[in-house]
C-alpha cells in the first residue's frame, strides 16, 4: 500500500485519517467503519487498505482444510425468513424435508476412513427430538470410529435451544459436549445482531444477547469459535458496524474466534426473496471493510460454495486470507437458497489451483489454524506420475 498516494489523494479527510490508522495499526471507530461504506470510499481505496493488512498478517498465504459437512435434519422449530433450506415442524411430510438417522450419520463418518478428511462440521434445522443428550452421543460414536477428527458442530441458534429443552445453563451443556468430544463451534446463526433487524428477519429464534453468551462460555472452557455476519438484504452500515463492534470487544474479552465470515444474502427460495442481491463489487467491499473493521480477528474467510470459486479468488486481493475447504459436496444450506456452487464440492488439486491462479500460496491448516502442508511448490502431475 502507497500511503503517501492516499494521503495525496483529494478524498475527505476522515479516509486519510483511516489510512494513517491502518498504515500504523491503530483501530478505528464505529464512527469510520461506517464511512467506509460510503461510495466515497473507492473499492480500490478499500482493497489497497485491506490487502495491506492481509499480507501483514498472512503474507501470500491462503488457507483451506480437507472437510466435510453432515446436516442431520432440515426440519426446524425456527422460521426464518432468509432461510430457504429448513422445512417447519408442521412441514416434515414435505418432499424436501429430511431427518437422517444415527445409523446413517455414522455411516456418513465412516465412508470417509480412507480419506485425509480432517474435520466434519455438524449443523441443521433446529429439530426438538435432536437434543443435547442426542447429539453428545452422537459425537462420542464419531470419536470412536476417528479420534483424530476435529469435530465443529451446531450453532449457537441450536446450543440455545439444546440448553432450554435439556434444562442445562449453557455452560453445563457446552462442557458436555466438550466431554464426549466436540472441539469448537461454527459462527452460524448470528446474521444481524442489530435487535430491530433480527425481530423482521428471524424473530422466534435466539438472541444477540445470547449468541453471544454461548460464544463467550465456550472460549472460557477452551472451545474456539467462528464468527460469521449476514448481508446485502435490509440492513444498513450502521447496522453491520454495530454487528461487527460486538464480536471485536467479545474477541477483547476472550480471543477465542478463529476467523469471521461475512455471509451474502441469496435470494432463492425463501420469503425475502422480493429484495435484490447485492452486486460481486459490494461483496468485495464487504470483505475489505471487514478485514480493516476486524482487527483483532486473525482470520477473514469467503465461503466460496456461497459466492463462487471466481468471487472468492478475487476476494483474496480484498483481505480475504481463508477459503474454507473442500467440503465433498455435503451442504446443502446455501445451495437451496441460490447460492452460486449447486454442487460443492473440490478437490484437493483444484482448491490448490483456484489460490495459485490468482498468485497466492494455498496452505492446507487444521480446524485451528496450525499449517499441515504447504501446497505452493506441490506439483500434481508428478506426485501421480
Amino acid at each position: 500500500m502507497n500511503l503517501d498516494l492516499i494521503l495525496q489523494s483529494d478524498m475527505p479527510q476522515i479516509y486519510h485519517r483511516i489510512a494513517e490508522k491502518v498504515f500504523n495499526g491503530e483501530r478505528i471507530s464505529e464512527e469510520e467503519g461506517i464511512a467506509l461504506f460510503d461510495k466515497a470510499a473507492s473499492l480500490n481505496y478499500l482493497g489497497s487498505l485491506a490487502n495491506y493488512i492481509r499480507e501483514k498478517k498472512h503474507g501470500d498465504n491462503t488457507y483451506f482444510n480437507k472437510n466435510f459437512h453432515i446436516e442431520p435434519t432440515n426440519i426446524c422449530v425456527f422460521d426464518c425468513k432468509f432461510c430457504a433450506y429448513s422445512k417447519l415442524i408442521r412441514q416434515k411430510t414435505d418432499y424436501d424435508a429430511w431427518e437422517m438417522s444415527e445409523e446413517e450419520i455414522i455411516e456418513k463418518v465412516r465412508s470417509y476412513d480412507n480419506s485425509d478428511i480432517t474435520e466434519v462440521h455438524i449443523v441443521g434445522g433446529v429439530h426438538p427430538k435432536m437434543g443435547l443428550h442426542y447429539f453428545a452421543n452422537l459425537i462420542k460414536k464419531v470419536k470412536e470410529i476417528r479420534p483424530e477428527l476435529h469435530v465443529k458442530a451446531f450453532t449457537a441458534v441450536e446450543l440455545e435451544y439444546m440448553c432450554r429443552k435439556a434444562k442445562v445453563s449453557y455452560r453445563e451443556g457446552l462442557q458436555i459436549l466438550k466431554d464426549h468430544g466436540q472441539n469448537s463451534l461454527p459462527g452460524g446463526g448470528a446474521e444481524i445482531f442489530a435487535e430491530d433487524i433480527r425481530a423482521e428477519i428471524c424473530n422466534d429464534k435466539c438472541s444477540s444477547e445470547q449468541w453471544l453468551e454461548i460464544h463467550q462460555t465456550a472460549h472460557e472452557i477452551g472451545m474456539p469459535s467462528n464468527a460469521t455476519m449476514l448481508y446485502g438484504h435490509i440492513e444498513e452500515p450502521k447496522h453491520l458496524v454495530d454487528h461487527m463492534n460486538r464480536l471485536r470487544n467479545l474477541q477483547d474479552k476472550t480471543g477465542g474466534f478463529n476467523t469471521f465470515i461475512p455471509l451474502k444474502f441469496r435470494n432463492g427460495n425463501n420469503q425475502m426473496s422480493h429484495i435484490e442481491e447485492v452486486s460481486v463489487l459490494e461483496d468485495l467491499r464487504m470483505y475489505a471493510i471487514a478485514r480493516i473493521y476486524m482487527d483483532n480477528f486473525p482470520h477473514l474467510k469467503a465461503y466460496w460454495p456461497m459466492i463462487g470459486r471466481q468471487t472468492a479468488q478475487l476476494t483474496l486481493n480484498y483481505g480475504v486470507d481463508d477459503i474454507d475447504g473442500t467440503i465433498d459436496d455435503s451442504t446443502k444450506i446455501y445451495s437451496m437458497a441460490g447460492a452460486e456452487e449447486q454442487s460443492p464440492t473440490l478437490t484437493t488439486e483444484e482448491l490448490v489451483a483456484l489460490i495459485k491462479d490468482v498468485g497466492r500460496k494455498p496452505i492446507e491448516r487444521d480446524s485451528v489454524y496450525n499449517v499441515l502442508k504447504d501446497y505452493s511448490e506441490v506439483n500434481f502431475d508428478a506426485v501421480e506420475a
